[in-house]
């Protein structure tokens, strides 16, 4: 699966593999339980085919959950290829339990993206499968028959499941890629396949009573907890999705420019008491300071100023109290909407500096400003 986010250090219950084709390749420290667990069920198969390997049944076993990640991270990878194609950028991908998800900077741009980012990824299972399949015919009888014949049947479940039209599923990215295709909505899409992901979830929980129904028996334990695992996995993730797009839908009203307060620019060494006095005289709600050449080189921070006892601010010199502008701190006052919103979550702060395009300033953006628009949007 695809999904973007915009963390770009690892997260806390990660390994780092390494990295493929420049993309960091993380794995859960919970896919150890469950390659533990495939070993476990896969042991009988093994014991069958090779009865005298005694205890290594359990080490083959890993193996092949080993076998079978690496043809998830080839599904994950082929959504990371596809979306640097486009000149996206692809934070990470990561391996847990449940499978794999890719990290994308940022959305799809056009609905045909989304689509190819979203469908590349259950095709190459499904490659995977197919060339599984056709070699197994050509193994001899033993562990690589059966290893071939076991990963081209989870590969194809795989590439069919994913498929589904759902989210959080890719099948699922496709169908939000087709609604968006045919009304010009983004959003509408990702509704739309956000309750199609639910609909999926409570098939799915329904999917082992129906087939002992049919069969005329009892659904076994194992089958309805493997189904309810899934199920919530299915039901969280297309909750997540409906309750973003929902978000997403008052992002428009955010507008830089529309939100920004009036800055006045200062020299590094004014005294503090000075800069608020001319800040005060001309209404700005903010200071921005600058070098001897005019050009913008940080942004006094409020809390610090506030923190400052009145009978020092004659004292303290106001460049003291700003934050360098590193990049992330300098923004577009054009930005608008998730692009907006996107630009101060990359650079987390309290202060941000506007400027037009031609470098002059126009502003400065509080974020506690843009949290406010959003929360009465």
């Amino acid at each position: 699966m695809s999904e973007p986010r915009t963390s770009g250090v690892r997260r806390p219950g990660t390994v780092q593999l390494g990295t493929v084709v420049g993309v960091p390749v993380y794995v859960r420290t919970s896919w150890f339980v469950v390659a533990g667990l495939i070993a476990f069920l896969m042991a009988p198969r093994i014991e069958a085919v090779r009865p005298d390997l005694g205890a290594l049944v359990y080490v083959a076993g890993a193996a092949f959950a080993v076998l079978l990640y690496l043809s998830v991270l080839l599904h994950e990878i082929s959504h990371a290829v596809a979306a640097k194609a486009y000149g996206m950028t692809v934070r990470s991908v990561e391996l847990h339990f449940l499978g794999g998800v890719t990290e994308i900077a940022e959305e799809a741009t056009t609905a045909v993206r989304e689509a190819v980012i979203a469908v590349v990824g259950p095709l190459t299972s499904l490659a995977i499968g197919a060339a599984a399949w056709f070699a197994t015919p050509l193994a001899p009888d033993g562990l690589l028959h059966f290893a071939l014949q076991a990963l081209a049947g989870a590969n194809l479940v795989i590439g069919v499941l994913n498929l589904l039209p759902g989210l959080p599923l890719d099948g699922g990215r496709v169908l939000r890629a087709a609604v968006w295709g045919a009304t010009g909505r983004p959003l509408t899409g990702s509704l739309v396949a956000g309750w199609a992901g639910r609909g999926l979830a409570v098939l799915l929980l329904l999917y082992p009573f129906a087939l002992a129904g049919l069969n005329g028996g009892s659904p076994q334990v194992v089958d309805i907890i493997f189904a309810a695992i899934i199920a919530a996995f299915l039901w969280t993730g297309a909750s997540q999705a409906i309750a973003q797009a929902r978000v997403r839908s008052r992002l428009p009203t955010l507008h830089a420019r529309r939100l920004a307060r009036r800055a006045l620019t200062v020299a590094y060494d004014l005294p503090l008491a000075e800069a608020l006095r001319r800040a005060q005289d001309s209404q700005a709600g903010g200071l921005v300071v600058v070098a001897s050449d005019g050009s913008l080189v940080g942004v006094v921070n409020e809390n610090a100023v506030l923190a400052t006892p009145v009978d020092r601010r004659p004292w303290v010199v106001v460049g003291s109290l700003a934050r360098a502008l590193e990049p992330g701190l300098v923004l577009p006052a054009d930005l608008s909407g998730e692009a907006l919103v996107r630009a101060l979550q990359d650079t987390p702060a309290g202060e941000y500096v506007l400027v037009e395009a031609d470098g002059s300033l126009s502003g400065l953006l509080a974020a506690a400003d843009v949290d406010q628009a959003f929360s009465t949007a």
